[in-house]
């Protein structure tokens, strides 16, 4: 009898983690290592991001840290390019750069802060796709997975813009899991909660806002960069082999349905 092949297994496998010099990407890319892939991870800054990529060489990890802003067109084109010259083709990419650089009242919001969460957020998410997509398309199989959040289905106070360009990650997965699926790729997304981070300390500095989300959350408490780990690794991995077009709420119970 042949052994048992265990379906989250991810040796040989080469998995894109944008935004992981820290926090929820970090994880993730870890998480992606201890079960076998070999990780790209990118960043804005190239002091942050070579203190990732020590971190998780540190564990044995094979990763490869590019230096690359989701926001600007050309940087994403230069990734791939950086990508394609070290012959580093991923089987699985993981969406996770953000930003959001205000909190308050939609009403109140700025253009240019819309913009620049928009180019990141949403232009800059569907763009990384589209070269992941196109790399994994002549393969006819291959991962692509969306950060988006608990927001892009549920509004926060303060957060008007933020929630929107997440709610619009949503959609544009779905989009692509339809057209993708035929071709053997499939396509989803991961809604956190709230998560421990640095990104998100707007959120734990308003403790209304906090007292408020943490009392609607079953498990009572917030959740910690290491809880999205298991839940890409799923999703990435065989496990999830006919799992595409959905979102995967990891809040400790907080949204149901």
């Amino acid at each position: 009898m042949s052994p048992i092949r265990d379906p989250f297994d991810l040796t040989g496998r080469r998995a894109l983690v944008t935004g992981a010099s820290r926090g929820i990407g970090l994880a993730v890319a870890a998480a992606l290592a201890q079960h076998g892939a070999a990780i790209a991870i990118t960043g804005r800054k190239s002091d942050s991001l070579r203190a990732a990529a020590g971190q998780l060489q540190s564990t044995g990890a094979d990763v490869r840290p590019f230096v690359c802003h989701q926001g600007e067109p050309e940087a994403v084109v230069r990734l791939f390019e950086q990508l394609d010259q070290t012959t580093f083709t991923p089987d699985i990419v993981v969406i996770n750069a953000a930003t959001n650089p205000v909190y308050g009242p939609l009403v109140d919001l700025d253009l240019d802060a819309w913009r620049k969460i928009l180019d990141v957020n949403l232009t800059g998410a569907l763009l990384t796709a589209q070269a992941a997509a196109r790399r994994m398309l002549p393969r006819r199989s291959g991962s692509i997975l969306f950060m988006a959040s608990i927001a892009g289905i549920d509004p926060l106070p303060g957060l008007g813009a933020y929630s929107i360009s997440k709610a619009g990650l949503l959609g544009l997965m779905r989009a692509l899991a339809k057209e993708l699926g035929p071709s053997g790729i499939r396509v989803n997304a991961i809604a956190p909660g709230l998560i421990e981070t640095r990104f998100s300390a707007a959120l734990f500095q308003d403790r209304a806002a906090y007292e408020r989300i943490i009392g609607q959350t079953p498990l009572g408490r917030h959740g910690q960069p290491d809880d999205l780990g298991g839940a890409v690794v799923f999703l990435a991995s065989d496990a999830a082999a006919y799992v595409t077009g959905q979102v995967l709420i990891v809040d400790g119970g907080g949204h149901m349905g």
